[in-house]
């Protein structure tokens, strides 16, 4: 599976994530299950309404996010960071 990440994902993960390296940690693990297996349960991956319908969501922390979508080439990631800043 490729991972893309948008210039969009890769402002917000510096902005808001690089300067905790328990999050940026905790990214990497969150990522790497996903890519394991997207279905599992400690993701709570899920499909977003409104404004991003065609994009999915995943969990990193209990409050901190990916917003993603899946394509024929693979994964682009669009945004990381707590509910009120992505969505």
């Amino acid at each position: 599976m490729k991972i893309v990440e948008t210039p969009g994902f890769k402002k917000a993960f510096k902005e808001r994530i690089t300067s905790s390296r328990q999050l940026v940690s905790e990214f990497r693990e969150a990522l790497k299950l996903f890519v394991e297996d997207p279905n599992n349960p400690i993701l709570g991956d899920h499909q977003l309404t409104g404004a991003h319908i065609d994009k999915r969501a995943f969990w990193v922390t209990g409050d901190v996010r990916v917003v993603y979508r899946q394509t024929m080439e693979g994964i682009l990631l669009y945004d990381i960071g707590t509910h009120s800043q992505v969505y």
